[in-house]
């Protein structure tokens, strides 16, 4: 998930109100070597062994990009829960640099999970951009607790994901577009309004959400506009080309044998993320399972929503029934 051209840091205080609010929102405690947060979460629908947790991208995105389930989740009977990791912009938010760490991130989805009481007979984690990276470190560690395992647009490694992006993706776009791109990058003029004015024609609308962005839906402006910079960029990297931040040599790919649970990975045609490393992906797990979506890019649960929900809700009722 990329970021917008504005971001909120503020920190909410919860010191004064309870756990459980209305509407199903609970604020998690979370212990940190940091001290002690509460990240937000939201519970829809009701069932007793199909329960999705929600890993937004970014990293420090929201999850209000994920309001597209609404569509199509409760139809289906499926329980899924929104959650804001921390930094993220309806939970607490930090200003400590020593917590934005994978294995931290990690440790946080465990607490959240135990919190929700969600258990191997009934946990679906689906994790979108970051948020994939997210959910295969978590399986790798903890898929005792799992059910499935949902990979959405994310590759198992970012070393893969630039190559990709510089023999595939940046050969495509307009050359004397991306020379300017890659000059403001080099000069450090990230926030310059020139570079947001280039990327969105040249990039966003054509591999993030394949829509004019005029037209983008609400629940994805906000998920842009309330992007946590201070986590985005040390993690991601100031490029919106490639991953350049922490990240930069995550490689998981000889791992995914490890993962045993049912897995569906989801690929699009037009994504940041090459669709051919994905369906890979699906059959380097023990279980896996491929989800293409032809008209898609990085947001396919918007420019191919019909696609895209119909295999992830087939995916969590096969596994549910034992038809996987």
């Amino acid at each position: 998930m990329n970021k917008n051209l504005s971001a909120s840091t503020a920190y909410l205080d919860y010191s004064s109100r309870d756990d459980v609010l209305s509407g199903g929102v609970k604020l998690i405690p979370i212990e940190t070597p940091k001290g002690n947060f509460r990240v937000w979460t939201k519970r829809i629908g009701n069932h007793p062994t199909m329960k999705v947790l929600l890993l937004h991208g970014g990293p420090a995105a929201t999850h209000e990009y994920f309001e597209a389930c609404d569509s199509y989740l409760p139809a289906a009977g499926i329980e899924y829960y929104y959650y804001d990791q921390l930094g993220s912009y309806y939970s607490d938010q930090p200003d400590e640099p020593d917590l934005w760490e994978l294995p931290r991130f990690v440790e946080e989805v465990e607490q959240v999970r135990r919190a929700l009481r969600l258990d191997n007979t009934n946990f679906y984690l689906l994790g979108h951009s970051w948020g994939g990276i997210l959910a295969m470190e978590y399986a790798l560690k903890y898929q005792a607790h799992l059910r499935g395992l949902i990979i959405s647009n994310m590759m198992a490694s970012i070393p893969a994901y630039n190559e990709y992006a510089e023999k595939v993706l940046m050969p495509e776009m307009d050359q004397a577009a991306l020379a300017e791109i890659k000059r403001m990058e080099a000069a450090g003029e990230n926030e310059n309004p020139r570079y947001m004015e280039l990327l969105i024609p040249h990039h966003y609308e054509r591999h993030i959400l394949r829509m004019p962005a005029a037209e983008w839906p609400d629940p994805v402006n906000r998920a842009f506009k309330h992007i946590n910079l201070k986590i985005y960029v040390p993690l991601q990297g100031p490029s919106e080309l490639g991953a350049s931040g922490k990240l930069l040599n995550w490689n998981r790919t000889a791992d995914l044998a490890k993962i045993a649970v049912p897995t569906l990975s989801v690929g699009a045609r037009h994504d940041t993320m090459d669709p051919e490393h994905m369906k890979w992906m699906a059959g380097a797990v023990q279980r896996g399972r491929y989800l293409f979506c032809p008209n898609g890019s990085h947001m396919a649960l918007y420019d191919d929503q019909e696609t895209y929900f119909r295999g992830v809700i087939q995916f969590i009722q096969d596994v549910d029934t034992d038809r996987f």
